[in-house]
């Protein structure tokens, strides 16, 4: 499978679910948290919803540096697919959030009218184990550089 049809796989997988887990740190404070996301292929990032007082945001926002996890949960281990990923996460801008809120609440209707603020969730690296391939099949894909909005105030 060339690089191509890796990252087809990779946006395939990405597109199909829409609860990632995150994991956040700062020195030896470390905090994981699952959210709902959506994915914009274009960017390679995924977007989110989360408060700024809960303790993984505020690790965030010392530390833009996350690493987490999105996995389905089949119980067949040939059907097991999941995604460790690498990236760089922040809030957005008010310029920014109110385009992306349009397609977060498409996507997620129960969310229309939370003042939550969203977060872009910026790819850098993904490792894909994908057992549909050949048992333990692994996928890579990795990012050059990654243009992440500025983050606000929270």
């Amino acid at each position: 499978m060339n690089n191509a049809e890796s990252l087809a796989e990779i946006c395939h997988f990405l597109r199909e679910q829409h609860v990632l887990t995150l994991c956040a740190k700062r020195g030896d404070d470390m905090w994981c948290a699952n959210c709902f996301y959506f994915f914009d292929q274009d960017k390679m990032a995924l977007y989110l919803m989360t408060e700024p007082t809960t303790h993984h945001a505020k690790l965030m926002q010392i530390n833009p540096q996350v690493v987490g996890t999105i996995a389905n949960q089949p119980h067949q281990i040939e059907l097991i697919k999941g995604i460790q990923y690498c990236g760089d996460i922040a809030v957005l801008t008010k310029e920014r959030d109110t385009s992306i809120r349009k397609r977060y609440c498409h996507r997620f209707p129960a969310a229309k009218g939370a003042t939550t603020p969203l977060w872009q969730l910026c790819l850098r690296e993904i490792k894909m184990t994908h057992n549909a391939l050949g048992f333990a099949k692994k996928l890579f894909w990795r990012r050059g550089s990654c243009e992440l909005v500025k983050m606000k105030p929270a």
